[in-house]
């Protein structure tokens, strides 16, 4: 992968040098749970529409949910931590160190209740097809933060959404190339430990 990028983690748990929406859609975790696992999540709004600000608006408790907008969203307070958009852009909205609501009802590693020991990322896209080079290289630059900063995170916890919620969630799907994510995560984070990857 080329356009090697490094991220930092600040002391309240936010990506440095990246766009910034609090959403109102967090609160603390649970004392003394430690964040031990990353989960990749793909959305997109309107389905497959990309570039808008409906995923935005949606963390955020703005997004239009009138007839004319999204109805069936009407009620609906869920956020990630991070937005990767189609460019690679990223966007933070919940600090690593608060839980997102990102998870829902879900299981991992036999616990429930994931949102509380995890971190969330958002990928925009679908199930239908693939994910752009710019969202690897950011997906691979912000993981390599993630696991540096904590050490519970490793190369082995990292799930997709459908992994933590089966028959009720698909996505990052089956165009989300984890081999190649994996490859480009071990090869990076071993060479910034001084390693031969």
């Amino acid at each position: 992968m080329a356009a090697f990028m490094l991220y930092a983690i600040d002391g309240q748990g936010w990506l440095q040098g990246v766009a910034r929406a609090v959403s109102p859609n967090c609160d603390a975790r649970p004392p003394g749970v430690e964040i031990e696992v990353l989960v990749i999540h793909s959305i997109s709004l309107p389905e497959g529409c990309y570039g808008g600000p409906d995923v935005e608006r949606l963390f955020m408790n703005e997004l239009d949910v009138s007839p004319g907008g999204y109805p069936d969203l009407k009620g609906l307070r869920v956020s990630a931590h991070l937005f990767i958009r189609r460019d690679g852009d990223v966007v933070q909205f919940v600090s690593f160190e608060d839980r997102a609501w990102h998870a829902g009802i879900s299981r991992c590693e036999g616990r429930e209740k994931v949102n509380d020991f995890s971190v969330g990322i958002e990928l925009e896209g679908t199930d239908h097809g693939p994910f752009e080079e710019a969202q690897y290289r950011s997906l691979v630059a912000v993981s390599e933060a993630l696991l540096q900063r904590y050490s519970a995170i490793t190369s082995e916890r990292l799930y997709a959404h459908s992994d933590i919620a089966p028959g009720r969630k698909t996505d990052p799907g089956p165009y989300f190339d984890w081999g190649r994510y994996r490859k480009a995560l071990r090869s990076r984070f071993h060479g910034m430990r001084g390693g031969e990857g």
